[in-house]
């Protein structure tokens, strides 16, 4: 079934000791647009988290939003500078023999409280790990986000069905009164020829010809037929399993060309009344397919 553009998906799971959490939200676009926002610190994995949003979504302003607590994943590393430490060793040593101790001896608690003796630095990060942990939690809020336009898609693909069935049945009541028009146009030529001329015999072939000139000029066959055509057609992409809302708006246009030719032939009430609804719901339609991916 047809997905809408607009959904939500939301996943949460603890991988490696990171708590990461990813949001997937997106409306209307005309083409994909993918926007992510991450700690600074996870930007390596931007263009990997864009890869997988594009194999999972066509069409649309997406917008993906990731948090990670690595609180617990944060490995500190000691580090000693030797070279230094033995120099304060020494230059301690020195001062002892000034002071005039030659037994001193320097404790590694005392060198330690000299600057940059220890340092502590945070272990380095597996980047590889971490892009697949936080594309895997992606791949479950696509899920969901997906599963959500499948069902708003679902209600979409109804609510068109239900117009497309509209828009036949307004076809077929042109094209049932189409012919009419012609016999009544016929009857008044005949009616005013008659008035005009009063005694004088019509000529029939001239009534036949005049009328076969109007029914020609109000024919509307060509254009019903393609509606049906495209009705067709839009019910067929309405079960499509790959996005056609690009094909539907397409053929929507088609549908409002040839209501407006309907419009443009003929000159009865009737049938003009006929394509005052039939615009308006394609102009409905056009609003839902706007929705479609």
């Amino acid at each position: 079934m047809i997905k809408s553009m607009t959904g939500y998906g939301r996943a949460r799971m603890e991988l490696h000791k990171r708590d990461i959490t990813v949001e997937v939200r997106s409306v209307n676009n005309r083409y994909l647009d993918c926007t992510v926002k991450m700690p600074r610190m996870y930007a390596f994995a931007e263009e990997a988290v864009k890869g997988r949003v594009q194999k999972a979504v066509s069409r649309g302003k997406v917008d993906v939003f990731i948090t990670v607590d690595a609180s617990a994943a944060d490995v500190a590393k000691v580090s000693v500078n030797q070279e230094l430490a033995a120099q304060y060793a020494a230059a301690l040593q020195t001062l002892s023999s000034l002071c005039g101790s030659e037994t001193y001896q320097v404790s590694p608690e005392t060198l330690a409280r000299f600057p940059d003796v220890l340092t502590v630095t945070k272990a380095d990060e597996d980047l590889e790990t971490v892009s697949e942990d936080l594309c895997t939690v992606l791949d479950e809020a696509l899920k969901a986000y997906n599963t959500m336009r499948a069902v708003e898609g679902e209600k979409l693909a109804e609510d068109i069905a239900s117009r497309l069935d509209t828009i036949d049945d307004c076809t077929a009541r042109v094209e049932a009164r189409s012919p009419e028009t012609v016999a009544e146009y016929r009857a008044k030529l005949t009616a005013r020829m008659q008035e005009v001329l009063q005694s004088t015999t019509i000529d029939p072939q001239r009534i036949l010809t005049e009328a076969a000139i109007y029914a020609d000029k109000v024919a509307v066959d060509e254009e019903t037929v393609r509606l049906r055509s495209h009705t067709s057609q839009l019910r067929t992409m309405l079960r499509a399993d790959e996005p056609m809302g690009r094909k539907m708006d397409f053929l929507i246009q088609e549908v409002n060309r040839e209501s407006n030719t309907i419009g443009s032939k003929c000159n009865d009430v009737s049938i003009a009344q006929i394509v005052v609804q039939l615009k308006a719901e394609v102009e409905k339609m056009r609003e839902q397919v706007q929705n479609i991916e």
